[in-house]
């Protein structure tokens, strides 16, 4: 009866060994959930709005993104805009 036990593991194939169904399962397992993922995306696009809830609300109330632009504009360029340009300074007279 101990022989029975106190048998090797060390002449049984590779696919016996519940660790290496571990290692490569979780692979496994992310790899079809990706494909699934991507049917779902190819087959239930996302439909197109020309005009976004918040957009025309903001428009309705009036709204704008001049002071954004501005900035963008701005960091862009390295400019001011006009209205927040410093009047040039006049050279002081003797």
């Amino acid at each position: 009866m101990n022989k029975v036990l106190n048998v090797s593991k060390e002449g049984q194939p590779w696919w016996r060994f519940g660790l290496v169904w571990m290692v490569i399962g979780g692979p496994a397992v992310v790899v079809v959930a990706g494909f699934i993922t991507f049917y779902i995306a190819a087959t239930n696009p996302d439909p197109v709005l020309n005009v976004t809830p918040r957009t025309a609300m903001q428009e309705r109330q009036g709204i704008t993104y001049v002071p954004a632009m501005q900035g963008r504009n701005h960091a862009a360029t390295g400019e001011l805009p006009a209205a927040l340009q410093a009047p040039a300074a006049e050279p002081t007279k003797p």
